[in-house]
């Protein structure tokens, strides 16, 4: 158990650069805005030192255990910390005990901050609830998990929670162009400047986590040559990723897309999940990929396998849910099932045309027996056998087209079977 260590000094000759460019206040702090922005209820409760119990989680190198330093140094109350991969109970126990007294001495707060929370097992987590529910003590608790599933119930009940999210490549940017710049905690006082191309592959390979980006600048500018800029070979080397010809926004960023698109619609699941690793690997958004997997199943697939859009639209949101490094597998499945789909067009080439008839052809009315205003002759299909009654749906200047040609394949040529009565002149123009 230890208090925040605020020697600047100390930090400087002894921790690495992701941690001695931790932000000590909110001013210094970088991202998060939906929780730590301006005006956000968390930002006004820790400029208040006026804090509930609070549990953050999510992915490493987010700001969990920054957040609770920022915290450390702006509130008036004592603070304690715990690692829970190496606290027990008695170590709990203590903490409860040195909040008491600090409550009869002193008649100060405890804020006790727990790094990996979610390890701690079930009695660990029970010896703490009496005192956060009494306020001897308020939790902040911090969890790379999903804290309603690994954290006592009755704790998350009694907290705030706050997930943080992947830091974005601007974010990133930023804290690297900080730390080469500050001359008290980065490596400012070495004057070591770096190619703007190597900061952005660092920022953009780092997938959120700043530690990481951080980490693998310093490694760089320890074994940069006297005088020398940092390349982005450099970068390459100490984030240990291979810098490829891949520039989002650029012409092989289109290719790229367009080859995964290409190779998907050609049934090529090989192929499609090459491309889509290199787009992965290039650190493109995996939510852009996932939108060009739902296209693609619409687009390509379509009536051939329904079912292709459900697993596209599926794999979107959970991409959405779950993030990266897991996301890759997602989209790989979503991916593999598109490419290995019989492939129909029929639905995109039905829009195209009726968008053209929508542009070329001005219609005079709806046909009456379609208004919504109660229009006589309209048949209702389910008052005839098999839900079927013959009559006109299109507009007068539009009789007898015909948009939707459904193909033979997949579930294509049952829907094409069952047109064949229902319009059996035109199916009889298609064969």
């Amino acid at each position: 158990m230890t208090l925040f260590d605020g020697n600047i000094d100390a930090m400087r000759k002894q921790a690495p650069l992701a941690a001695r460019m931790r932000p000590t206040t909110l001013d210094e702090w970088v991202g998060q805005e939906h929780i730590i922005g301006t005006g956000t209820l968390l930002t006004r409760a820790i400029r208040a030192d006026r804090l509930a119990s609070l549990i953050f989680h999510g992915p490493p190198g987010t700001g969990k255990t920054t957040l609770a330093m920022v915290i450390s140094h702006t509130t008036q109350a004592i603070f304690l910390q715990l690692n829970a991969t190496s606290s027990g109970v008695k170590d709990i126990q203590n903490a409860i005990e040195e909040a008491k007294s600090a409550i009869a001495l002193y008649g100060k707060r405890t804020i006790l901050f727990i790094d990996e929370i979610h390890r701690f097992n079930k009695l660990q987590q029970d010896a703490l609830l009496p005192s956060v529910e009494n306020g001897t003590v308020i939790l902040i608790g911090a969890t790379t998990e999903n804290p309603y599933f690994e954290v006592n119930k009755a704790l998350v009940s009694r907290s705030m929670v706050f997930e943080l999210m992947p830091l974005s490549q601007a974010n990133i940017l930023a804290l690297l162009v900080r730390a080469l710049a500050d001359k008290e905690r980065g490596l400012g006082e070495f004057s070591i400047e770096a190619d703007e191309a190597a900061l952005e592959f660092l920022a953009n390979k780092a997938n959120g986590d700043a530690r990481s980006a951080l980490n693998a600048l310093e490694l760089a500018a320890l074994t940069a040559k006297p005088g020398a800029k940092i390349t982005l070979e450099d970068a390459a080397q100490c984030i240990q990723k291979r810098a490829i010809l891949y520039e989002p926004g650029g012409d092989n960023h289109y290719d790229t897309i367009s080859a995964f698109i290409k190779s998907m619609r050609g049934s090529d699941p090989d192929a499609a999940v090459y491309y889509l690793a290199r787009m992965l690997y290039a650190g493109e958004d995996p939510r852009f990929i996932a939108r060009r997997i739902v296209i693609c199943a619409s687009e390509d697939v379509g009536n051939a396998d329904p079912h292709a859009l459900q697993v596209a639209t599926s794999a979107m949101h959970a991409v959405q849910f779950i993030g990266m490094p897991e996301s890759k597998i997602i989209l790989s499945q979503a991916a593999i099932y598109i490419a290995c789909a019989p492939k129909s067009n029929a639905a995109c080439e039905a829009i195209a045309a009726a968008y053209e008839d929508v542009e070329a052809v001005q219609i005079k009315k709806i046909p009456p027996h379609l208004k919504s205003s109660g229009g006589t002759g309209y048949k209702y299909p389910h008052a005839y056998p098999g839900g079927y009654v013959p009559q006109e749906y299109l507009p007068d200047e539009l009789c007898g087209r015909k948009y939707y040609h459904p193909t033979e394949n997949g579930v294509e040529r049952k829907i094409k079977e069952s047109l064949r009565w229902v319009r059996p002149a035109a199916e009889t123009e298609d064969t």
